[in-house]
């Protein structure tokens, strides 16, 4: 088969004439090149693709600047598809105060925003999860507090309370609506108090704090979640910067007020990334799903084994007992086995949550919700560090007050939502120092002892190393207590027995023997329910075999606390310590 071709003579001196088909065809092409829609960046500047940043949730992909997002896109990212319906959107704004202007101000945002206030709330699932959502938009009015935003927002709780539903709210927003005046203010009662019934209905309610939460908002329903969750970077505080600066005459350091300076300080659970949210949203409504007794595991695992390998069941029969003072020294090794370790090995899906509501996160407590074998659990425990920097963050596993408040914190909200508690102690005890004192180190103590004997879920406290005084019981009033066979419990230590009692510290060798600081000593005095065996050491060849001992006994001790009443456990445990 043959095939006419047609040849053009090129001379490449010069540019070839254009045919007048060629000539059209290029300015259709030109017509045709897609215009690219841009926005700039308010940190780097730069000019983006407006397309590529909403693939990217609304992020800068060039210095991961977080821009505010409307109330339909925010929907859009974290509720399932078609599921939202809108609760209580007829309600109209009023002007309580006969503001000058402020009816053609609202009604102007409405006409440039499309919505009729700056609170949207209504209800949606989150994979699968049924919840009550609400979005507030910073178009609206910055998200001021008006009286139609404080009236939808408990009509939400109100419905939410009714219904059993869980709450998730976006909050954004520059505080009260000036315009209302003290209308205004009387919305940070309105929704406190209906938060507060809500929460007494055992409900879930979790506040995600957007840039900028400040003002009236952070002080009412914003600051007062089950879990509170923010996004990097946002603003979040009630004095915003520019006030705080006019009123004490410096300049803020560089982070005040941000996400992460909340989380530093104690008033934020999670930092969470966009493009998580909507798994991390799903994954706690899933964690707080009404449950029934405390033995609620996955079928799967009922032929799981709780051996210890065959190494270390021959590591064991070789190895020999310590004696008390190896035992000290064992249990302070910096290779020793961590609570995180533990926790990693054992427990599913772990969220850590921070801080004390108060003032600080305390590093040297790692507290949180899990899974174990499928039954939600709250784990709490006291982290050393696994190396020197990181045991410097951790102060050394010596917590201070904020430490043991966030961990009474983590344990109350336990008892709201009838989650067993599971602690991992290992301190050479609280804190000793100025700082310390000086935020109430003793009372926090205290606190964590009267609190805890009351509560009515089961706990379970595990001494896996160093077991220090005071500091170390704030954390073990469990039902049951159980210990290491090479870790330590004591009143003090054996160096500040032997200075004390014989004024020689010398000598702490032999009071580690006297003072009866071991498991099995333990055990014979009735302070220990169990000994956890070692096979060995408790190092990482041992952590499968000693993870599995713990899990396995972990799950027999749930299901003998399955149905008891709340009372009964908090009686049982209050026996078991009255009578030493």
């Amino acid at each position: 088969m043959f095939f006419n071709k047609k040849y053009i003579k090129v001379n490449h001196n010069e540019e070839p004439e254009k045919t007048q088909a060629e000539e059209p065809k290029q300015e259709e092409a030109k017509e045709a090149a897609p215009v690219v829609e841009t926005v700039t960046c308010k940190i780097c500047k730069k000019e983006l693709d407006k397309q590529r940043v909403i693939k990217n949730k609304y992020v800068c992909y060039e210095c991961g600047y977080y821009f505010r997002v409307r109330t339909k896109n925010r929907i859009r990212m974290v509720a399932d598809a078609g599921t939202f319906e809108t609760w209580d959107n007829d309600l109209k704004t009023g002007n309580p105060l006969n503001f000058p202007e402020y009816e053609e101000k609202v009604a102007a945002t409405q006409e440039k925003t499309g919505l009729n206030e700056g609170v949207t709330m209504g209800s949606c699932t989150i994979n699968g999860e049924k919840t009550v959502l609400g979005v507030i938009d910073a178009r609206f009015m910055m998200g001021s507090m008006g009286h139609v935003v404080g009236e939808r927002i408990t009509r939400a709780m109100e419905k939410a309370t009714e219904q059993k539903l869980p709450v998730i709210l976006f909050c954004c927003s520059g505080g009260a609506r000036m315009q209302e005046g003290i209308i205004s203010l009387m919305q940070m009662a309105k929704t406190s108090a209906a938060v507060k019934r809500h929460s007494d209905a055992g409900l879930l309610y979790i506040p995600v704090l957007t840039d900028p939460t400040t003002g009236g908002v952070t002080a009412s329903f914003a600051m007062l979640g089950d879990i509170i969750l923010a996004e990097p970077g946002a603003l979040i505080g009630f004095a915003g910067p520019r006030v705080i600066e006019q009123t004490i005459g410096e300049k803020l350091p560089d982070g005040f007020q941000r996400a992460e300076f909340q989380l530093k300080h104690g008033f934020v659970d999670a930092i969470v990334e966009r493009e998580e949210l909507k798994d991390t949203l799903g994954k706690i409504l899933r964690l707080h799903r009404p449950t029934e007794g405390y033995a609620n595991f996955d079928p799967a695992h009922d032929d799981d084994r709780y051996e210890p390998t065959e190494l270390m069941r021959e590591r064991n029969t070789f190895s020999k007992p310590l004696e008390p003072w190896d035992k000290v020294m064992a249990a302070r090794q910096m290779k020793r086995l961590a609570s995180v370790d533990y926790m990693g090995q054992i427990f599913d899906e772990f969220m850590e949550l921070h801080g004390d509501r108060y003032f600080r996160d305390d590093p040297a407590i790692v507290g949180g919700i899990a899974y174990l074998d499928g039954q939600p659990v709250t784990v709490i425990g006291v982290h050393k560090g696994k190396d020197l920097k990181d045991c410097k963050e951790r102060n050394f596993g010596m917590p201070s007050p904020e430490g043991y408040r966030k961990a009474i914190r983590l344990m109350k909200q336990a008892e709201k939502f009838n989650r067993p508690i599971i602690t991992f102690v290992n301190t050479s005890g609280a804190y000793p120092g100025k700082e310390a004192e000086e935020n109430g180190q003793g009372e926090a103590i205290a606190r964590n002892l009267y609190e805890i004997s009351g509560i009515q879920v089961p706990i379970l406290c595990l001494m896996i190393g160093e077991g220090g005084s005071g500091g170390a019981l704030a954390l073990a009033v469990g039902n049951e207590v159980w210990m290491m066979e090479n870790a330590t419990y004591s009143i003090l230590s054996p160096e500040g027995f032997a200075s004390i009692l014989w004024k020689d510290g010398k000598r702490a060798k032999e009071a580690a023997t006297v003072m009866k600081i071991t498991a099995q000593d333990l055990k014979e005095l009735s302070v220990v329910d169990k000994v956890i065996p070692e096979y060995g050491g408790a190092d990482d060849d041992a952590l499968t075999s000693i993870a599995a001992w713990m899990k396995g006994n972990m799950k027999e001790f749930l299901r003998a606390q399955n149905d008891k009443s709340g009372k009964q456990l908090a009686q049982e445990r209050y026996d078991r310590f009255r009578k030493f």
